[in-house]
């Protein structure tokens, strides 16, 4: 996707400052009073998962909120802080004191990125949720630029591109791999699904439940819920402090997780669409073997010393042991079948 030119970025980010203070204004005249205490709803809430970023918090905080004061929004930075140890949570505090929309979300031990995102998700009161990584690769002023394709376009979900990324070989490398598997196998366009720099709509989020290492699935959970997901190329920085929190194991572990990922959305609410596909090629290889010795038995064959007898049998046992588990599956699936989690509603015109 083409990089936009300067003024077209500057129309339109002056575009959507103007649409966002329009809809806050009408939503202020139309809504009625807020109880006391209720929690006002914000046009933006900017999620920072950080885990030992204490060198770059403030002045990513600063330069979010400076973007953000430039579209005119009402809009809240918090940073959900999973475990540190170097004092972020203490230079987030000295923010809040400059600037009390930036605010802190601070877990009892590192419970990783996608359990961080959660609470953040929970805790957020924008309609539109922005989340970018603490360690200033993500650059803030890339922000009108996602929020611009996502009203443009129609989208529920932009994530950014690291067209030109700025790591070590190391990781471009695995990851460009890990990408083109995950794009052939979950049907999703995007280039880059490691990216954090991502913008959601309120009600994407309502409707996903991110755990485990999750979190970069979420396009793919989205788009299978049929939520329109797009992306737009991002500036990349090279990382200025600290070193990144991840190893080699978030590549196998991503594995599983696309594993996972492809299991429950293509099999929920079907198991045993999988396990009994799986179940009838086994018991039709070991019938057929089974087939095959009975005709050669009946010809006067012996079969005692014929381990291809106990192959088939072997066969059979397990294609019935993967349909049986199948259909349990689909007890448990009835069982706990909840209508509202079978579809998503865009629109309802009365």
């Amino acid at each position: 996707m083409p990089a936009d030119g300067p003024e077209v970025l500057l129309l339109q980010s002056l575009d959507m400052g103007v649409q966002i203070a329009a809809a806050t204004a009408a939503r202020s005249a139309a809504a009625p009073p807020s109880p006391a205490g209720a929690a006002e709803e914000l046009d933006i809430s900017v999620l920072v998962p950080v885990l030992d970023e204490a060198e770059t918090v403030e002045e990513l905080g600063a330069r979010v909120a400076a973007v953000l004061d430039g579209l005119g929004a009402s809009f809240e930075v918090v940073f959900v802080d999973d475990g540190s140890r170097d004092g972020t949570a203490e230079r987030v505090r000295a923010a809040h004191e400059r600037d009390p929309r930036i605010k802190l979300i601070r877990l009892r031990r590192n419970f990783g990125k996608a359990a961080a995102l959660s609470a953040g998700f929970e805790h957020s009161r924008g309609r539109l949720i922005i989340t970018m990584d603490g360690d200033l690769q993500d650059d803030p002023e890339e922000i009108p630029r996602l929020l611009g394709v996502l009203e443009a376009g129609g989208l529920d979900l932009v994530s950014g591109w690291k067209r030109e990324r700025r790591d070590p070989a190391a990781k471009r490398i695995p990851s460009r791999l890990f990408n083109w598997v995950t794009r052939r196998l979950a049907g999703v366009e995007l280039h880059d699904f490691n990216s954090g720099f991502k913008v959601y709509r309120r009600e994407v989020l309502d409707q996903i439940a991110v755990y485990g290492e999750l979190h970069r699935y979420i396009p793919v959970l989205a788009s299978r819920r049929g939520f329109a997901v797009g992306e737009a190329a991002v500036t990349h920085h090279a990382r200025r402090h600290g070193a990144s929190k991840y190893g080699w194991d978030r590549f196998y572990k991503g594995l599983l997780d696309l594993i996972t990922v492809l299991f429950i959305t293509r099999y929920n609410r079907r198991p045993l669409h999988l396990f009994g596909a799986i179940g009838l090629v086994f018991l039709a290889a070991g019938f057929g073997i089974d087939l095959y010795l009975a005709i050669l038995w009946m010809g006067g064959a012996t079969l005692s010393n014929r381990p291809l007898l106990l192959l088939g049998v072997l066969l059979m046992l397990l294609g019935i042991q993967v349909l049986t588990t199948g259909l349990l599956g689909e007890m448990i699936t009835f069982k706990n079948f909840r209508r509202p989690d079978s579809y998503s509603i865009k629109e309802v015109l009365d």
